[in-house]
């Protein structure tokens, strides 16, 4: 999807948002009811909604209450074998509660835990049971209540509990910077009826919220307040590498430290059965293993040292492996997959807390810079297109300009909004020939000089300091030097000096979570139905919070204000034109400089693995979850080692 190759490693089960809903033929408990099918007396019981099967923002939800699999799994698919997936970096962290906030998380620990729900691949928005088997609303907005399954179980054989789930809930709440943003409205939780989760809102219409709930994932209550093998009390708050319980059809069974970890399939899996999961998590081992550098990653996927890659970097793509004997032979397949599930903004971040990146002729200067058409051509084999949307390639991103019910949502915040967003439609420059590099160039000295700066000797200067305009970008990958170099001869032509610091991994973290950087380049993926994340990403409450995914530092009042009215939104009417709304904010700012990406997301992968004949039509290409591992090809392409 993008040239930055890993910003931040991804899970194995990496996903979008889990919702809510279906029952599983081992349950105890009743059938969830599907919400055309409820008696007018449960509806009105207790000021509740009827139990649902599943939850969804975009009409109703594809699968019934009967589904007995996804169509793009294949329940006949066989189990067993070895997949290994490669990453970038090391690891020094198996707990999630303190993912982002110190250490760095191992990338395929989340499989080893179940969440309440589980998102439908080839839907937009639609999540169905996995911990819990039913879910309804309050019919006053206020609260949301999940019914667990009755033969939910850790894998040390002990049942999934109510408790499990509100310490769960308490515990990243208190200590996660992103759970902290995401279930900010959520007052409490607490317990209801039989196996029942209360979850209470601090107000009412955030329709997203009852669904965000079910994607956390729940943690084993006993095990965490307990002791370790030596008798000492864990602690949910630290890293830790001692291998976590889990509940999820995959346990940590070991690992490497910062070099490898295998997992192994559950066999006694309480919820392999569910319609959720027949088809999915087919291998019999997945093995993670890491490469401290891109280049050294790049040849252990030619020395089938792993399996499977996404390439990022498009002069790999144009000319790393066409003369690979292996990709000739077809041992080492290439293939594109359709990106139709997200929208994507990615970018040269300032942070916006250091005094120079303050004036917003300051940052537009930056982009006036950035000659994107000759990076295109001489780097990326023209395989790219420049992003112009923080929602970009979706329907939510901002074209032209506002009318409808997008400018009556921006008309009610207009006096916290810059004018230009009712009379301009943003636009990148486009610098295709040297008369336009050399005219925004010029717009930038003059943006430049509007802002308190002016040229001598060469070099831009503050009039009233006489302090040079330098910048660094940093960074944790080489291979993003050959880019930033031909930003900063452009860069240089107005009289602005930068440098680039290429960092490990774990230092780069730990200087974005104290915010000690000038530029970086960050990404944030969005799904068709943004809600509460955008608080965490953009807004003033999470500005200062360290290891928030507001790295830039935004702090405005009329981002704030469109992020809830994005929140609140009552219908997709109304959510589309409300994100379309907020996108155009945060554009007419130029808190960014835009990056660029694809439509298609770009693969790699050893020849011996078998897939569904249905792909997830918001999923890419979907593998591992739902591949499995094919003897046959295995036995002609060779088998991993």
């Amino acid at each position: 999807m993008t040239e930055h190759a890993v910003i931040a490693r991804r899970s194995f089960l990496a996903g979008a948002l889990v919702l809510l809903g279906l029952r599983g033929p081992a349950s105890a408990q009743e059938p969830a009811e599907s919400a055309s099918k409820v008696s007018a007396q449960e509806a009105a019981g207790k000021g509740s909604g009827p139990w649902r099967h599943a939850l969804t923002l975009l009409g109703e939800p594809k699968y019934g209450p009967d589904f007995q699999h996804f169509d793009y799994a294949d329940p006949k698919a066989p189990v067993g074998g070895l997949v290994r997936l490669g990453s970038q970096g090391g690891f020094d962290n198996l707990n999630v509660v303190v993912n982002g906030l110190k250490g760095d998380l191992e990338g395929g620990i989340t499989q080893i835990y179940d969440t309440l729900m589980e998102d439908s691949g080839d839907e937009p928005f639609s999540s169905y049971g996995l911990l819990a088997e039913g879910v309804r609303i309050a019919e006053d907005g206020l609260s949301v209540t999940y019914r667990l399954r009755g033969n939910a179980r850790w894998h040390d054989g002990k049942p999934v509990t109510v408790e499990d789930v509100i310490w769960s809930f308490d515990t990243l709440k208190a200590n996660s910077p992103f759970y902290a943003a995401y279930y900010h409205t959520v007052a409490k939780a607490e317990p209801g009826g039989e196996r029942e989760i209360v979850f209470r809102f601090s107000e009412a219409g955030n329709r997203e919220l009852p669904q965000v709930l079910g994607q956390m994932q729940v943690l084993p209550k006993h095990w965490w307040t307990g002791t370790d093998k030596n008798g000492k009390p864990r602690s949910a708050t630290e890293t830790t590498l001692e291998i976590p319980l889990g509940s999820g059809p995959y346990r940590l069974a070991r690992i490497d430290a910062g070099r490898s970890a295998v997992y192994e399939r559950v066999a006694d899996y309480w919820g392999k059965d569910l319609p959720v999961n027949r088809g999915r998590n087919n291998f019999g081992t997945v093995r993670f293993e890491y490469f401290r550098d891109g280049s050294v990653l790049l040849e252990a996927l030619k020395g089938d040292l792993y399996d499977f890659r996404t390439e990022n970097i498009a002069r790999n793509w144009a000319t790393a492996y066409d003369d690979f004997p292996a990709v000739k032979e077809g041992r080492l397949v290439k293939e594109e997959f359709p990106g139709r599930g997200t929208g994507i903004m990615q970018a040269f971040v300032f942070n916006l807390r250091r005094d120079k990146f303050k004036d917003e002729r300051v940052r537009r200067a930056f982009n006036l810079a950035l000659n994107f058409e000759e990076m295109n051509r001489q780097l990326f084999y023209s395989l790219y297109s420049r992003i112009d949307s923080y929602f970009y390639g979706s329907e939510l991103a901002s074209s032209g300009l506002p009318e409808g019910l997008e400018k009556v949502i921006l008309e009610s915040v207009k006096d916290k909004l810059p004018a230009s967003v009712f009379t301009e439609t943003y636009k990148n420059p486009v610098n295709d020939t040297p008369e336009a590099v050399r005219g925004n160039l010029r717009k930038a000295v003059g943006l430049l000089r509007e802002a308190g700066y002016e040229l001598k000797g060469g070099k831009m200067v503050a009039k009233a300091t006489g302090e040079p305009l330098t910048v660094e970008f940093l960074e944790f990958q080489n291979v993003f030097e050959r880019v930033i170099l031909l930003y900063a001869a452009q860069l240089k032509l107005i009289g602005i000096e930068s440098s680039i610091r290429v960092i490990d991994q774990a230092q780069y973290q730990n200087r974005l979570r104290g915010f000690d950087f000038d530029i970086t380049t960050s990404n944030w993926p969005e799904s068709l139905s943004p809600g509460n994340e955008q608080r965490e990403f953009w807004g003033s409450a999470a500005a200062d919070k360290p290891g928030s995914r507001n790295i830039a530092g935004i702090k405005d009042a009329g981002i704030d204000a469109l992020i809830e009215k994005l929140i609140f939104a009552e219908d997709r009417e109304t959510l589309v034109a409300a994100t379309r709304a907020l996108d155009r904010a945060l554009l007419a700012h130029d808190f960014v400089v835009p990056q660029w990406s694809s439509a298609v997301t770009r693969t790699l992968r050893w020849n011996r693995f078998g897939r569904p004949a249905v792909l997830p039509k918001y999923g890419a290409s979907g593998f591992p979850t739902t591949w499995w591992y094919d003897e046959a090809l295995a036995a002609k392409t060779g088998a991993p080692r």
